[in-house]
């Protein structure tokens, strides 16, 4: 919720000073909700590039496909739940609920709805906090759209240490740079999205051969 909460100001104070009001921020992360999708999308939408802005979330928020596929087996018995639970479904819901490792003695299904239904409300939270405080506290909001890439970067750094196989990781990096070389800051994400997410179906049996192995 910490991290959420924070992360939610700083997108809220962002949209403000770019124009939109806290009403928006709370409802973006109700109907977007993800947050590497909101950040990237506020210029986009201020300049009216609609069409980009959407196939930019496409391909960003692409990996929540492949969550939602791998946790139909988990979900298959929640009911009218799961439909929230696939919608609602975000990085960290997903690291927490994957693992299959919830605490003994509580009612799974509440578990995992509970879960996903606090993880939205705090990025909603944060983010009309953040919506609020923008239009009240003058201050410089430059770097603010900064704190996802932090994230990320601190994510990939810890994932880079507890995974013995770094394919995902090299591929990443070598995409993006190759796309940014040849097609320029503006155009470079959709080609490395792509790129990326054909490698790694394509590889996908090597990746989890060469990750079984290192952890075993």
């Amino acid at each position: 919720m910490v991290t959420f909460v924070v992360l939610g100001i700083g997108y809220g104070i962002l949209m403000q000073k770019h124009g939109f009001g806290w009403i928006w921020s709370m409802l973006s992360g109700i109907v977007i909700f993800s947050g590497t999708v909101q950040f990237v999308s506020v210029s986009m939408l201020t300049e009216g590039s609609f069409v980009m802005a959407a196939v930019t979330a496409l391909m960003v928020a692409a990996r929540h496909i492949f969550f939602s596929i791998s946790m139909i087996g988990r979900y298959r018995e929640e009911g009218r739940r799961k439909w929230y639970l696939f919608y609602a479904l975000c990085d960290e819901s997903y690291a927490m609920l994957s693992s299959g490792r919830e605490p003994e003695g509580v009612n799974r299904s509440a578990y995992r709805f509970l879960v996903t239904l606090f993880d939205q409300s705090s990025w909603v939270i944060g983010s009309a906090l953040g919506g609020l405080a923008g239009s009240v506290l003058p201050f410089d909001s430059t770097g603010i759209d900064f704190a996802m890439t932090a994230l990320f970067l601190t994510v990939f750094i810890q994932q880079w240490i507890d995974s013995e196989c770094h394919i995902p990781a090299v591929l990443g990096l070598t995409a993006t740079l190759v796309c940014r070389i040849l097609f320029g800051h503006d155009l470079f994400l959709i080609p490395a999205m792509l790129i990326i997410v054909t490698t790694l179906i394509v590889m996908r049996k090597k990746i989890e051969t060469a990750g079984g192995e290192a952890d075993g």
